[in-house]
């Protein structure tokens, strides 16, 4: 809302080629205005008009002006443009502007509207969030453009409050029916568009919410009750019944990861063709200025601007000549000219160049292979033309890439580095990663013959292996440790010297024989972070730190990641907690793959819900 005004503001977008011509012609802002008048309960302000053609450039600017403004519109209206004319661009235009969408004001639109007209589904609306304002498209028929807005209008004040930044919990005081008498709407009235566009449950604790259709656990006991994980020494009747660990959601998992990754180390390293893909860990300063000289930008001739400041067109001698090459040059008299190429260093004393279009050969060597004197044409030359000064593309000392950025294989930063003369940076060490399949029942997949009752191929090894070294990291092939307390504790402790980071793919089920979490906790002395997250496929997924020592005898942290054993849970696994982790101890940011949001291309309407 305004500073300066209780009520909510909205602004009116009209898109037309024929109002954009003759702003005249427009009856949708004066009807759109009645329908705040006669329906808004007194709450809106029309703050803005603004009427374009049918263009996305021209209605994405206006958008971006009244959402993305210190004081953003409330609620931005469309009309126009939404039908499937060639020319209809409005839903294109808008779609990409739009952080969430609102499905359910476009339905409650559409149910109205066809009530009326059948044709009412030829529309293509498009509701929903940029930032603080929400954003609604309608038709460019003022009777259709009427209908669609006060089938929601009165839902609105409620849904503008929300994304401005009001907490949730005091509006929603009191339950739907509360909500429904205070917008003056019930849930049977068409103009009410349902409801409040949204529901509020109250499951109880068994109630699934959306992770695959499993039920969240609901242990009895408290985790402080009980012991740490399984102690393999006391024999499967003994064994946890069900997971001692907490079930996390994902972004709490993700957020305990962030903390306790250990963090990255830096390390000089040369610069050679080795660097690409490193982070840098400081500032870097140019050692040398580019160009190290004064340099002619163009082919042609060295000259001596007079001390009267004005050179004079004439026939000169050529008794120099400069190429783009190492050598001494001696100095360039007043009177003398001297020949050069692009690139090439001026010769000491020479004040400009001029370029060889603006000459003609007046005399050449008694051999006839070389020039001895050349015409000037012009005498419009000014000191410094067609040179290029020492330090004017890179001066030395200045800073040519800051803490943070990465040296890519295809942006230049190499060269930019090599043509100052840098020696070495400091970036941030890339993690060596160990990857380690568990379990007696695993064989190679490349191993000759057909399997044996039992015998499952490994296939998580060589995937997470492929997957890593996608990313360019180093990657060790632990191989594959069977499922006995002592050989697995043995294959991690050498494991641990050679590896900043492990991952590990099964036995972190609750069987006898998933030993991966005992042998953690109680023969690494790690800590695990957590041992379950709230998704399908994955979780039994567990994060776990185990204190080391690094090579200067100093005391360490290296991460482990023990990822489910089926194949699907654990690639999923590790491109949703593995990879961040990886991205973070290297300095790269931001962490993981990148996130976009998908758009249905059947609109959720048309699925049919049992």
């Amino acid at each position: 809302m305004s500073t300066t005004s209780s009520k909510l503001r909205a602004a009116i977008l009209v898109v037309s080629e024929t109002a954009s011509r003759d702003p005249s012609t427009d009856k949708c802002i004066p009807v759109l205005k009645d329908v705040f008048s006669n329906s808004g309960n007194d709450q809106w302000d029309v703050a803005e008009t603004e009427i374009v053609p049918d263009n996305v450039l021209e209605i994405q600017k206006v958008i971006r002006k009244w959402a993305d403004s210190a004081e953003p519109i409330n609620l931005i209206l469309s009309s126009g443009g939404t039908g499937f004319a060639t020319k209809d661009v409005t839903p294109e235009a808008i779609t990409p502007l739009i952080d969430r969408h609102a499905p359910g004001l476009v339905h409650g639109m559409l149910t109205t509207s066809y009530a009326v007209t059948p044709f009412a589904l030829m529309a293509r609306p498009v509701a929903g969030t940029r930032k603080q304002s929400i954003i609604i498209t309608l038709p460019g028929s003022p009777k259709g453009a009427k209908e669609n807005l006060e089938a929601v209008i009165k839902l609105l004040p409620h849904a503008c409050i929300q994304a401005a930044g009001a907490e949730s919990r005091p509006l929603h005081e009191g339950g739907v029916k509360k909500l429904e008498k205070d917008a003056g709407i019930s849930a049977a009235a068409p103009s009410g568009g349902g409801g409040c566009g949204h529901h509020h449950h109250h499951h109880g604790p068994g109630h699934s919410h959306g992770h695959g259709g499993h039920a969240a656990v609901q242990p009895h006991t408290r985790p402080e009750d009980r012991p740490q994980s399984n102690d393999p020494s006391a024999g499967p009747t003994r064994r946890y019944r069900s997971s001692p660990y907490p079930m996390l959601a994902v972004d709490d998992a993700l957020k305990l990861i962030a903390e306790h990754t250990p963090a990255p180390i830096v390390e000089k390293v040369p610069v050679n063709m080795k660097i690409g893909g490193s982070v840098l860990a400081e500032d870097v300063r140019a050692t040398e200025a580019v160009p190290a000289f004064r340099a002619s930008i163009v082919d042609g001739y060295a000259v001596k601007i007079p001390a009267s400041g004005k050179f004079e067109k004439g026939v000169y001698p050529v008794t120099i000549v400069s190429h783009a090459q190492a050598g001494d040059v001696k100095e360039l008299k007043e009177g003398e000219i001297a020949r050069i190429t692009t690139g090439a260093p001026l010769p000491p004393g020479a004040d400009a160049v001029v370029m060889v279009e603006d000459t003609v050969l007046h005399s050449q060597t008694e051999t006839g292979d070389e020039e001895k004197e050349v015409e000037i044409l012009t005498g419009e030359i000014r000191a410094g033309e067609n040179v290029r000064e020492v330090g004017s593309d890179v001066k030395e000392g200045s800073i040519i890439l800051k803490k943070g950025e990465g040296v890519t294989v295809v942006g230049g930063e190499f060269g930019l580095l090599a043509s100052v003369g840098t020696k070495e940076v400091s970036v941030y060490k890339r993690p060596v990663v160990g990857v380690l399949s568990t379990g007696d029942e695993i064989i190679p997949h490349d191993r000759e013959g057909p399997l044996r009752l039992g015998e499952v191929r490994d296939t998580n090894r060589p995937t997470l292996i492929t997957a890593a070294r996608s990313h360019r990291f180093e990657v060790i092939d632990l191989g594959i440790a069977s499922d006995k307390p002592g050989t697995l504790e043995q294959t991690l402790r050498a494991a641990l010297l050679k590896c900043d980071v492990i991952i590990t793919s099964g036995g972190v089920s609750m069987g006898e024989l998933d030993l991966l979490k005992p042998t953690i906790e109680r023969s690494l002395g790690g800590t695990i972070h957590f041992g379950r997250v709230n998704m399908k496929p994955g979780k039994p997924t567990t994060f776990a730190t185990v204190p080391t020592k690094s090579p200067s005898g100093s005391r360490i942290s290296k991460a482990i990641f023990s990822l489910p054993g089926n194949p699907a849970s654990a690639v999923v696994c590790f491109h949703l907690f593995v990879l961040p982790a990886l991205h973070q101890q290297a300095g790269i940011s931001p962490v993981g793959l990148p996130r976009s949001t998908p758009t249905l291309a059947i609109p959720p309407s048309t699925f049919l819900i049992q």
